[in-house]
């Protein structure tokens, strides 16, 4: 069961407790890998609170709680090498957590019962929200005893414990900032700063300093505004970020980008805040950096061969029309009925390559949106099979995004499939012809799509429709096509069938994944 369904089983949490759990989560790999630590986050199990459960209600003493989430460092190795989502609280940790809940403040032990070969520093943190808990923050790390701690980390679970005083409040993700693991998100490792109330740096990771060295910054960074030295290092006359002032001087949590001296850097800041008379007062600001150059480098490439693909796709499908076009012209000088139908026939087909085509030249991806293709195609195929016939033809069910390698062969059978439906199964008489799609999804994730055509017409025999299904020499080009196309491009199968109330039905089945 998810976090959300979870939640909102009990009853107990409004839509913003649960939007602001889910930021938490998504936010707090930050405090694990400043902190050293592994985070668990916990709800009260409403199975062992008899009655209605209120989070402004104090916890019995029996109470239990349940995890919902979990997260481990990436800056050092973790204590819990099992998942323990979904599992319940230790019934030796119970009593502390309730007194954290129960108090509103934060309590710690010596966890000896959950690992059997380390010590752990464990401490329970009641997350407020309009002045009652939502869940508790648990902190596990393993005990130091007597070593000490150097520069950079004691500075990191300086961060940690900055950060962790803001959850604790509810002050801390801000619904304001940007989530999400977006191309360049700067992370701990990749370089940290903490700055002041004016934006000067007071301490700089070393994957920091070497950042800054790769923008040609060789002085020291200490004491100084994070502002005014980068600043110095972008090309003259160039118009900064507008954000780029605020997110310097850790005012807002935000980020910006900047491209200096050949190499690009992505920044965030998250402004530290502290409670006081005046409500939430800013007092510094935690800034990770990141180099993303060789990232946005190969974002480049990547677009440039996507524009190198649609123009491929563009140009191919110019000289398909041109060759369409060229069909054309010759079916007019034909003389021969059989012939002039040949040609038009190979015109329809190459048409519908090209519509195909012309969908991937106007994309960024390698799907088609197969909606709007056979919306244009299937209404086409039925007036070109039988100019001047009275034929409706009807849609249902949608075929969603299908991969190129599916759209081109699915669109040539269907078009065969029309056109064979117009001209055969109504023979000349006005008439609907219906295309429907299925979806099937299996237990392994396989995809398959039921695609039928059906038509208002006579009908064929049963002799016909075994003479179809056993691949007769007396079929005609178009059923060869369609049967080869759905066995090995499309890896499905096809059936004729009589429908009950008179009409053909020809079913297609095609894996897509």
């Amino acid at each position: 069961m998810s976090l959300t369904e979870t939640l909102e089983r009990s009853g107990a949490y409004g839509p913003g407790d649960i939007e602001w759990l889910h930021l938490l989560t998504n936010e707090w790999q930050i405090i694990a890998d400043t902190g050293y630590c592994d985070l668990m986050l916990w709800v009260p199990d409403p199975e062992s609170i008899e009655g209605f459960f209120a989070l402004s209600q104090s916890l019995p003493s029996e109470a239990s709680f349940v995890s919902l989430a979990q997260i481990r460092p990436s800056t050092t190795h973790t204590v819990f090498h099992s998942d323990l989502v979904g599992r319940s609280l230790h019934k030796s940790l119970c009593e502390r957590a309730i007194a954290s809940w129960n108090s509103q403040t934060p309590k710690t032990l010596n966890d000896e019962n959950n690992l059997t070969d380390i010590v752990l520093e464990t401490e329970f943190i009641p997350l407020i929200r309009n002045n009652r808990p939502v869940a508790l923050l648990s902190v596990h790390r393993e005990s130091l005893g007597t070593r000490k701690r150097q520069k950079a980390e004691r500075a990191y679970r300086d961060v940690s414990h900055h950060i962790l005083q803001m959850v604790s409040r509810g002050a801390w993700p801000e619904f304001s900032a940007p989530v999400g693991t977006a191309h360049g998100n700067p992370r701990v490792s990749d370089g940290l700063m903490m700055l002041d109330t004016d934006g000067r740096v007071s301490y700089a990771s070393p994957n920091a300093l070497s950042i800054y060295k790769r923008l040609q910054f060789s002085g020291d960074m200490i004491g100084k505004s994070l502002l005014e030295v980068t600043r110095s290092l972008l090309p003259a006359g160039e118009k900064a970020d507008e954000t780029l002032p605020l997110v310097l001087t850790g005012r807002m949590p935000w980020r910006a980008e900047i491209k200096a001296r050949r190499k690009n850097v992505s920044f965030r800041a998250i402004p530290l805040r502290r409670f006081s008379r005046l409500g939430e007062e800013r007092y510094g600001a935690v800034l990770l950096c990141r180099d993303v150059t060789e990232l946005r480098s190969r974002e480049l490439e990547m677009m440039s061969k996507d524009a190198t693909i649609r123009e491929i796709h563009h140009r191919v499908k110019n000289n398909l029309q041109t060759v369409s076009a060229l069909l054309r012209l010759q079916a007019r000088r034909m003389t021969s009925q059989e012939a002039k139908e040949g040609l038009e026939q190979a015109m329809r087909r190459v048409a519908t390559i090209a519509l195909v085509h012309e969908a991937l030249s106007q994309g960024l991806t390698q799907d088609v949106d197969f909606d709007d293709l056979i919306g244009r195609q299937f209404r086409l195929a039925a007036e070109l099979a039988s100019p001047g016939q009275q034929v409706e033809t009807l849609v249902k069910g949608p075929f969603g995004r299908l991969p190129s390698q599916i759209a081109t062969p699915l669109a040539l059978v269907i078009n065969e499939v029309v056109a064979n439906a117009v001209e055969h199964g109504l023979a000349g008489e006005t008439g609907t012809v219906t295309l429907r799609c299925q979806h099937h999804y299996s237990d392994n994730q396989e995809h398959r799509l039921t695609v039928t055509v059906a038509d208002t017409g006579a009908g064929i025999s049963g002799a016909k429709i075994r003479e179809l299904e056993e691949g007769a020499s007396t079929t005609g080009l178009g059923t060869q096509i369609v049967k080869t196309l759905v066995s090995s491009e499309l890896n499905g199968s096809i059936h004729w069938s009589c429908l009950p109330e008179g009409g053909t039905q020809v079913t297609i089945t095609a894996l897509i994944s």
